[in-house]
């Protein structure tokens, strides 16, 4: 005799498949603090555009690029994020999978009722069945008293019912359906801490491309007095062709610094686009500054506490631990006796005659006999399933510890380097005023002036870097304690 489970194998693995595609689809990845002040709207500024939404038959939206340039503030692009990311999106229909496997095991464990109406029209040849007229004359009748050929027309109804009395390996997979649930929901928390950081990263470097344009767009005005000084006091016969050429070759190279920060700049917009689900071509502007403010870390115990408590794939991983536990005490009971019922009661009758009910009620008992080597390998691969998710987690844990120990360091370092690059920056510009001054009095040529120049420049992206160095730092560190989805406003300082 077979173990009836009251769900058939190829439903455990079709069920199997949903859960451990859900569960499984991990990444490395803080309460939203309130908006501090509210944001003044220009009454005389027309609106801002809405992109056109266009809606495609199965649900799938597609959204249009508009004309104007749609303002973008940091919030704004990671709320688009968490809705429009295609990532977002997968996991989410991943998750309405399990769903949806879940409760088809879930029906399993109720009692399944089918009703069931039938006409039925037959026409029998009793003598092709062995019927033999002549085999009526021992009970007094004539041969022709019943026809060979017999047409009869009937009409039934039914109700069935089949239920499960006593299946608890069945009962032992709905539990743990029930932690797939569960751990597919962490697995879309999970992602969403993963297009919180991706979207503020991209929104953050594309930050740090407009401060570089706005610092070499200023360098290169600077740059183009200094050549019109160099050439003024070459054409008065005052300076020297080789001034003039210098402070020419350094306007053009800063012009060329110009051309390369625009473009990746317009590269990183395109980019911050697809994460948040608009068209390529859509228009940005971004309506916040990159943000600075010291960050007062969280002791590492702390630190670690609160990530353990927080961080998305390790509690995806320890429900998936669960689901693979309450899986294992499914594969042992099926030792056990199931205990089912099957029955049905309807009518049946000829049409246009008498109906009369039919019924029949079977109670089933099934013990598996011998199916020792399945059973067997069944327990092996639940018990290896258990062991090996044990071990990811305890490998996790100490990831965690490495993670946040690095991004620790990360963000005291990049603060140290924002702080010297500021430094650098005050102190290249009085070089340059210096120098430029020397150069005006006709004390000195403009070679150092030339040389100012690019130190400053170098100083000033050096700032830009580093401070977005930091920025994405907190981010990370915010994200390796599980809080960035709602506490990347507390991190960055904003």
């Amino acid at each position: 005799m077979k173990a009836q489970t009251g769900i058939s194998r190829e439903a455990k693995t079709r069920l199997w498949a949903a859960v451990w595609t859900a569960a499984l689809i991990l990444s490395v990845p803080l309460a939203i603090a309130q908006s501090q002040g509210a944001q003044t709207q220009n009454v005389d500024l027309p609106p801002a555009p809405v992109p056109n939404i266009v809606k495609l038959p199965g649900g799938v939206v597609v959204e249009q690029g508009t004309a104007g340039a749609l303002p973008l503030s940091l919030d704004d692009a990671i709320a688009r994020g968490e809705k429009r990311n295609l990532q977002m999106l997968l996991v989410i229909q991943n998750e309405r999978a399990v769903r949806g496997q879940v409760l088809t095991v879930e029906n399993s464990l109720l009692p399944s009722l089918t009703a069931k109406g039938a006409v039925e029209a037959q026409e029998i040849n009793l003598a092709a069945q062995g019927f033999k007229a002549s085999s009526l004359a021992g009970f007094g009748l004539a041969p022709g008293t019943f026809n060979e050929i017999v047409k009869v027309n009937t009409a039934s109804a039914q109700l069935s019912l089949n239920q499960q009395l006593f299946n608890v390996p069945a009962y032992y997979l709905f539990r743990s359906a029930q932690q797939a649930v569960k751990a597919a929901n962490l697995t879309t928390l999970n992602q969403l801490g993963n297009v919180t950081l991706s979207v503020g990263t991209q929104y953050l470097l594309a930050l740090a491309d407009a401060s570089q344009i706005a610092n070499a767009q200023a360098l290169e005005k600077a740059d183009e007095v200094a050549y019109q000084q160099a050439k003024a006091s070459h054409e008065a016969g005052v300076g020297t062709n080789l001034d003039e050429l210098r402070a020419r070759v350094q306007l053009q190279t800063q012009q060329q610094a110009l051309i390369n920060d625009e473009n990746a700049f317009a590269k990183d917009k395109i980019a911050l686009n697809r994460l948040i689900g608009l068209p390529a071509d859509q228009e940005i502007a971004l309506t916040d500054t990159a943000p600075y403010a010291e960050f007062a870390q969280l002791p590492l115990e702390d630190a670690k506490n609160l990530a353990f408590q927080r961080r998305k794939d390790l509690l995806s991983l320890q429900a998936q631990l669960e689901v693979a536990a309450k899986a294992r005490k499914a594969v042992r009971a099926e030792r056990l006796p199931v205990v089912s019922f099957d029955g049905y009661y309807g009518v049946l009758g000829e049409i246009g005659s008498l109906y009369h009910g039919v019924f029949a009620a079977t109670g089933k008992v099934s013990v598996p006999v011998f199916q020792e080597g399945q059973l067997r390998g069944e327990r092996e691969v639940a018990d290896a399933q258990v062991t090996g998710l044990k071990q990811q987690i305890d490998s996790l844990r100490v990831t965690i510890e490495q993670q946040i120990r690095a991004a620790m360091l990360d963000v005291q370092s990049s603060n140290d380097l924002v702080k010297v690059a500021k430094s650098n920056v005050d102190l290249a510009t009085q070089e340059l005023q210096d120098a430029t001054d020397r150069f005006s009095a006709g004390v000195d040529d403009n070679l150092p002036v030339v040389q100012a120049q690019a130190t400053l420049a170098a100083a000033q992206s050096r700032l830009v870097d580093t401070l977005y160095q930091y920025n994405q730092s907190k981010l990370q560190l915010a994200r390796n304690t599980g809080v960035v989805e709602t506490q990347y406003k507390v991190y960055l300082g904003r």
